[in-house]
């Protein structure tokens, strides 16, 4: 293959554009996480921790997986849900380093829920188009506790997050919890939901870090808010948030303290986690897997 100039200087802005650095961390010093030992013993199921991984993202996975075994000292047991991308080689290595854990593929997904979803003819076909889907759908189909914490592989931990433990471990706390999003990242009209179904929906509720319980997700919820004005339009991402707000709303909801809110300035400075959202997705590597390395927690 043959590169034209601009390509090579595509080449080039893609691999370097956010500088040497990140290049070095995301390059050189991500992959060492594979030489780390295994996390072994996920088995508690005060709490199951469930992920939805790809191609692109399931090394940084291990990265957020570990981490959080490492700060936390816990051993919530672990669901990994692949969205049909995974080499064979990819997946064996999920299985090495938590071997404890469930690793379903999509084509067994695919034989288990959609038949639970004939009754629900929304849900059936959002679950067949949109990618994310499996995060409403699959993940409660396959839970295994009453509690669930959901993690994006976009989030790093660097200490123990005491607030979001003490919330999933009180057995009287009876609220899904999220992280604070910047904004809220919604396909409806909070107006439209409120005349609709009477809810009030959260303001700035983000599906990637959070303890959402069982009985929250349910399909004939979600058959019903799938029918509201607009919802699926828009970003196929903000789909998935929205009918998580939309069900945590109605089952109850509150937002984990401000030092887990998603920010795109400032450092880790003492927060317990950073969810290393799009925009500042090459801090990642620069800022969190260098501070979890510094701290010689990982890598």
């Amino acid at each position: 293959m043959i590169l034209t100039f601009g390509g090579v200087l595509l080449c080039l802005r893609q691999k370097f554009g956010h500088g040497l650095r990140v290049a070095y961390y995301r390059d050189l010093v991500r992959p060492r996480i594979l030489l780390t030992p295994p996390v072994h013993n996920t088995t508690d199921k005060r709490c199951e921790i469930h992920v939805l991984t790809s191609s692109q993202d399931w090394l940084n996975l291990i990265w957020t997986l570990k981490s959080f075994y490492a700060a936390t000292g816990r051993h919530y047991a672990l669901c990994i849900h692949e969205d049909g991308s995974l080499a064979r080689d990819e997946m064996q290595t999920l299985r090495t380093h938590f071997p404890d854990a469930r690793i379903i593929s999509k084509s067994e997904a695919d034989v288990q829920v959609l038949p639970s979803l004939e009754s629900f003819p929304r849900c059936l076909e959002f679950r067949k188009t949109n990618h994310l889907s499996p995060k409403v759908f699959d993940f409660p189909h396959y839970l295994e506790s009453e509690r669930m914490l959901i993690l994006d592989s976009d989030v790093l931990f660097f200490k123990e997050p005491t607030g979001l433990l003490r919330r999933i471990e009180d057995p009287n706390y009876h609220y899904n919890v999220v992280n604070r999003d910047l904004g809220s990242a919604y396909t409806v009209d909070p107006k439209a939901v409120k005349t609709h179904t009477g809810i009030d929906l959260v303001e700035h509720f983000n599906s990637g870090l959070g303890l959402i319980h069982k009985d929250s997700l349910t399909a004939d919820w979600i058959e019903e808010f799938l029918g509201l004005p607009g919802i699926s339009a828009g970003h196929f991402w903000r789909i998935e948030q929205t009918l998580c707000a939309l069900c945590s709303s109605r089952f109850g909801v509150e937002l984990l303290p401000p030092s887990y809110d998603i920010r795109v300035n400032g450092g880790i400075n003492d927060s317990p986690s950073r969810h290393y959202v799009g925009e500042i997705r090459h801090l990642f590597y620069r800022e969190g897997i260098r501070r979890l390395v510094k701290n010689h927690l990982l890598g």
